[in-house]
């Protein structure tokens, strides 16, 4: 998710699981190729398994772009042609692609042939005025003969015209049987699910129809749940999980980011939403949200948000 998932982000999120897949940022194909690529491209080796999102409608510059993303360590490549940002309809690339399907599976052929790690797809089930039956089926049809080794279908058409980025991705209907009708008619090819899924059980439930299920926006902001997926979808017995040790780790790794030079709040933003539904959340939040941004504010704020969090009871509880 532009602007949310950067490298601070999945590092606070691998902490939380070990075996999810993370995404990137989408970056856009130009600037791998010649942009400052450590600071566009670089992350922890703690964030395996994790996947590099580009955006780009050139397929060269995409199959160069996945070389770089490759070198760099990154255990997927994948092609975002679902974002609706005016920043992405400007280049031509994101959602615009899906009125463009043999284009995309050109660029699916492209990267596929630069690089042996998975390419994948991300999509809508169609923007503006498509019918999203035939427009789905197109896309897919034509990525999947490219080589794509996976397509992830945000279950909500994209509006172009008269929606914001933030309106498309809640006004749009969710249309989770189309993509459950995609992946019957190919039941030998991997269709994930992405959109409005809320919680583990949602997550779970999509399962019984495809074969993967991506968490956005709730995992941004309940980042909790996903100390849950391990247990849940990897076979790992359940435990209850040490959030005493989570903190210690982001503690150290901030500390380590604000001697070269970054800022505490660069990691704490996202880390607000940790404690949703525990007596002191709210402060919590509070003391993220202020102290953490604070000139030479150092890592033990975080151990002093900790600090506030009640464990022993939930907020309806306490109420």
């Amino acid at each position: 998710m532009m602007d949310w998932t950067d490298r601070h982000c999945r590092f606070f999120h691998r902490q939380l699981t070990r075996r999810a897949l993370l995404y990137t940022e989408m970056v856009v194909a130009d600037a791998v190729i010649h942009g400052a690529r450590e600071r566009l491209l670089g992350f922890d080796d703690v964030e395996h398994p994790v996947a590099l999102q580009l955006g780009g409608s050139d397929p060269q510059k995409l199959a160069e772009a996945a070389r770089i993303g490759e070198a760099f360590g990154y255990d997927e490549i994948n092609l975002n042609v679902g974002c609706p940002s005016d920043r992405v309809q400007s280049g031509t690339f994101g959602a615009c692609l899906m009125k463009a399907p043999a284009l995309v599976a050109e660029c699916v052929s492209a990267m596929r042939a630069a690089v042996k790690v998975p390419v994948t797809v991300k999509c809508r089930i169609g923007v503006d005025e498509q019918d999203p039956e035939p427009a789905l089926d197109m896309l897919a049809d034509g990525v999947l003969a490219a080589g794509a080794d996976a397509l992830w279908v945000h279950a909500r058409k994209a509006w172009l015209e008269g929606l914001s980025p933030k309106e498309n991705r809640d006004i749009p209907p969710l249309d989770y049987p189309r993509v459950y009708r995609l992946k019957i008619g190919k039941p030998s090819d991997f269709i994930g699910i992405n959109g409005g899924i809320q919680s583990l059980g949602e997550a779970a439930a999509h399962l019984d129809h495809v074969d993967g299920a991506m968490l956005g926006r709730a995992a941004y902001h309940t980042p909790g749940i996903l100390a849950g997926v391990d247990a849940a979808f990897y076979g790992e017995a359940p435990a209850a999980f040490d959030y005493a040790a989570l903190i210690d780790a982001m503690a150290g790794y901030a500390a380590r980011h604000i001697e070269r030079g970054g800022r505490l709040g660069h990691i704490t933003r996202h880390m607000v939403g940790l404690f949703h539904g525990l007596p002191g959340a709210r402060r919590f939040r509070q003391i993220l949200s202020t102290d953490a941004n604070k000139p030479g504010a150092g890592a033990e704020v975080l151990k002093t948000a900790f600090a506030v969090v009640d464990f022993t009871t939930s907020e309806a509880e306490a109420a």
